[in-house]
């Protein structure tokens, strides 16, 4: 008797050895010790034992796992923990540019090299659930009379995917073009279209993806613009306004399941009341250059005087097929005096002012990349990546990703044409009658080497009328942008 037990003992010792020499078969311990206690090698009681404390082993061990951090890069550096349920990436891009122009336009044209963005950005989720973002900008350029240091500072609470909330500073939704990142546009800079639009500004929205296919976004913003928590002329409750901003798309492609194909239409609407703004306002070309369009300041606020409402109307439409891709949106902005001022010198108090403003644009992925690939609730928001690399040093000679691409763009702000800024100082005239209207073309080439590099040069010529303050030999911009970029 003592024999045997001894034996059993020895056995359920060298079982838990065997067990824990081999952690790649620990799924078939339970096998194993009823196979033992099977053959009389264990009783019953010695068995579960040992599957109690192997168990703990593994409860142990799973805990661990799923607390270790690990490190990765993937479009960024990357910190997960073991669970997938903690996310932290660290990412950035430069975007360096050189831009020279003819000399037919004489004003507000820098041949110049230019760091065009520098961002550094962390960005993450905690409990698969709460997404966050913090972006700085060490480009700091200036977006509604703030410096722009802090670009984004988030919070977005993902309970569903179908009814997400956002707080804190972020783009507003709407267009398809200022939405979509900077680091993926098709051209070096986006159309005149965004230069009409509400962008980047502090508020909370909801949004989401009701069903495959379909996305909206609706929210309340400050209506001031980039790192401006209050309005510009806070000691007076007159300019407390607000700004609904609201967004909805459908891509009929994906209802329908046609693969490696995009059918997007959307359409936005923002109502500001109250604009803060009294200062003057201007639009410049695509090429980065001479200003086409410069406002008047409306009157200062006052008790009669109560700024003006701004409402905007937004179109957009896009149709991709492999490595084929149009785009368009148009844009209405009008300009409503709340109160007894004139947007324009000479106008009657309280007229109405628009601008209008539409681009149509075609690009083609001459290495037969997929546009479908990058589309994703409702924008072209994803990381292109070439089919084969270019990567010498890698010993990797692919062609990379090579893309072709031209864009019309009309402005047309011909409604503001009172007073001495809308003259043509070009033979003292508005040119065949027309005011603060302009069109443009661009040319472009892209070239994308591996998925976190780019190189764009693009060509740009701008027709306009010249405005006040301007000294023109000809009413028409040529510009050469040139972009290296590298992000992650």
């Amino acid at each position: 008797m003592k024999t045997n037990r001894l034996r059993s003992v020895v056995a359920a010792v060298a079982g838990a050895v065997m067990l824990n020499a081999m952690p790649v078969m620990a799924d078939s311990t339970d096998d194993i010790v009823n196979a033992l206690i099977a053959k009389g090698v264990l009783t019953e009681e010695e068995g579960a034992l040992l599957q109690k404390g192997r168990q703990g082993e593994k409860e142990a061990a799973k805990k661990k796992k799923d607390s270790e951090i690990k490190a990765s890069f993937k479009d960024g550096i990357v910190f997960e923990s073991g669970d997938k349920q903690h996310k932290l990436s660290i990412n950035g891009r430069a975007q360096l540019d050189y831009r020279t122009f003819s000399n037919e336009v004489t004003s507000n044209q820098a041949e110049t090299f230019d760091i065009r963005r520098a961002y550094l950005s962390a960005k993450g989720s905690f409990y698969n659930t709460y997404d966050f973002e913090m972006t700085y900008n060490g480009a700091s350029t200036s977006t509604s009379g703030a410096n722009s240091d802090l670009l984004y500072a988030w919070l977005n609470v993902r309970w569903w995917d179908q009814a997400q909330f956002k707080f804190g500073q972020f783009k507003q939704p709407f267009s398809m073009e200022e939405l979509g990142s900077s680091r993926f546009i098709n051209f070096t800079e986006r159309s005149m279209v965004t230069q009409l639009v509400p962008a980047v500004d502090r508020g909370a929205q909801i949004h989401g993806v009701p069903v495959k296919g379909v996305t909206y976004a609706v929210g309340v913003f400050n209506g001031v613009g980039v790192n401006r928590g209050t309005n510009a002329n806070d000691g007076s409750i007159d300019a407390d306004g607000k700004s609904v901003t609201g967004r909805a798309t459908v891509n009929i492609a994906e209802l329908m399941g046609v693969k490696d194909a995009v059918y997007h239409i959307g359409a936005a609407y923002s109502d500001t009341s109250d604009n803060h703004d009294i200062n003057a306002f201007s639009i410049r070309t695509e090429g980065r250059g001479s200003n086409i369009f410069t406002s008047t300041a409306p009157g200062a606020i006052s008790a009669t005087n109560k700024g003006y409402d701004l409402q905007r109307t937004g179109l957009e439409g896009a149709v991709a097929y492999g490595p084929v891709k149009f785009q368009t949106e148009w844009i209405k902005a009008e300009f409503e005096p709340d109160g007894n001022n004139s947007l324009v010198a000479g106008a009657p108090a309280g007229e109405s002012k628009d601008i209008t403003a539409w681009y149509a644009a075609v690009n083609w992925m001459i290495t037969g990349e997929s546009y479908a690939d990058v589309y994703k609730n409702g924008l072209f928001g994803g990381r292109m990546k070439p089919k084969n690399n270019f990567d010498p040093k890698a010993g990797k000679w692919g062609a990379g990703a090579w893309e072709i691409g031209a864009r019309y763009s009309k402005m047309d702000a011909s409604d503001f044409s009172l007073g001495a800024e809308t003259a043509d100082v070009f033979n003292g005239t508005g040119e065949n009658g027309k005011f603060n209207e302009a069109d443009a073309w661009t040319i472009g080439l892209k070239w994308i080497p591996s998925p976190n590099v780019r190189f764009l040069a693009n060509y740009v010529t701008t027709d306009m009328d010249c405005v006040k303050g301007f000294v023109c030999t000809e009413d028409k911009e040529k510009a050469v942008n040139l972009r290296a970029q590298i992000d992650f």
